[in-house]
């Protein structure tokens, strides 16, 4: 992995880990975790979600080109941002706010704007198809 801070050049790729995993597994997990009875390994998910059909809301090839303007274009605010992406400002700022709660985005106060930063230009996902068996495959933000 590449680093150079949020946006900081074209070389920067910063790979997020993504978790597809039902609520219910989610639930005892957590459980399991507060408890001390389960510990997370280095290399797991710290991000879920509870099916790929939410996670394909988050990464659709819309919000996939936001990211890519965002990346590209350096936007200093969202009023520019939706110029650029001719997104309507009350779409792109819930949009951008759910990425922000996901970690793909920060929306970084400047002023009296909010300025959207890149956190992640790569996405691994780890599915869990049954309990505690996963399958990982690979998104790319390019």
């Amino acid at each position: 992995m590449k680093e150079g801070g949020p946006q900081g050049g074209a070389e920067m790729s910063k790979v997020m880990k993504f978790g597809i995993m039902p609520r219910d597994e989610f639930k005892a997990r957590t459980i399991a975790i507060a408890k001390g009875e389960y510990k997370p390994k280095a290399g797991e998910p710290k991000v879920w979600f509870e099916s790929v059909r939410s996670m394909s809301q988050i990464l659709s090839n819309e919000n996939k080109e936001l990211l890519e303007i965002i990346l590209q274009q350096k936007p200093g605010s969202l009023k520019v941002l939706a110029t650029l992406s001719g997104r309507k400002s009350s779409n792109l700022s819930r949009t951008l706010k759910t990425m922000a709660r996901y970690g793909i985005v920060q929306l970084i106060k400047v002023n009296k704007s909010l300025k959207p930063i890149v956190n992640a230009t790569e996405f691994r996902i780890d599915i869990s198809l049954r309990s505690h068996s996963s399958h990982e495959v690979s998104a790319s933000v390019r």
